[in-house]
C-alpha cells in the first residue's frame, strides 16, 4: 500500500530534498576538500565529521527519494466528506474535563510533527478520530491515562 501523504507535507519533503541536495551535499564536500588538504587523514576529526556528516545527508537523500516516489499524495481541499473525519482533517478536540481545545491536522506518517499539530494517520489518536463526526465524544487512549474529547469542528483545506 502507498503512503498517504498530504499535498503540503509533500511540498515540505520536496523542499528539504532540495536543500539537502543543492546546499548541504556541496557544502559537506566542500569540507571533505578542505579537510583532506589539512594532511594525515587517520588523525583529522574535522575530516571524519565531514565524512559523517556526509553519509547522513545520502542516507537523508535516499530515504526522501524512495518515501516521495512510493507516497500517494492527496490535495485535501479536493476531499468532501463533510463532517466525517478522514485523512487530511482539521479537527478541533475539547477536552471534556478542562474545556482545553486542542486542534490537529492528520496527515501521513512522513510528515507528522506534533509541534505544529499534524498528527500521523497511523498514531492511536488519529484512529480513534477517523470515522467520527462533528459533536461526537471520544475516548482515547493516551501515555497519560485515558482521556474523553468531545470533536467540536471538521474542516478541510
Amino acid at each position: 500500500m502507498r503512503a498517504p501523504l498530504t499535498t503540503q507535507g509533500a511540498q515540505r519533503l520536496r523542499a528539504e530534498l532540495e536543500e539537502l541536495k543543492s546546499v548541504q551535499r556541496p557544502a559537506v564536500i566542500n569540507a571533505i576538500a578542505e579537510a583532506r588538504a589539512h594532511g594525515d587523514l587517520k588523525e583529522n576529526a574535522e575530516y571524519h565529521a565531514a565524512r559523517e556528516q556526509q553519509g547522513f545527508i545520502e542516507g537523508r537523500i535516499k530515504q526522501l527519494e524512495a518515501e516521495l516516489s512510493h507516497a500517494q499524495v492527496i490535495d485535501v481541499s479536493t476531499l468532501n466528506a463533510g463532517s466525517k473525519i478522514v485523512f487530511g482533517a482539521n479537527v478541533t478536540l475539547a477536552d471534556m474535563d478542562t474545556d482545553e481545545e486542542r486542534r490537529y491536522q492528520i496527515v501521513g506518517d512522513l510528515e507528522a510533527d506534533i509541534k505544529q499539530g499534524l498528527i500521523a494517520i497511523s498514531s492511536p489518536v488519529a484512529r480513534a478520530l477517523i470515522g467520527k463526526h462533528e459533536g461526537d465524544s471520544v475516548t482515547i487512549e493516551a501515555p497519560g491515562g485515558t482521556r474523553e474529547y468531545e470533536i467540536v469542528a471538521v474542516n478541510y483545506g
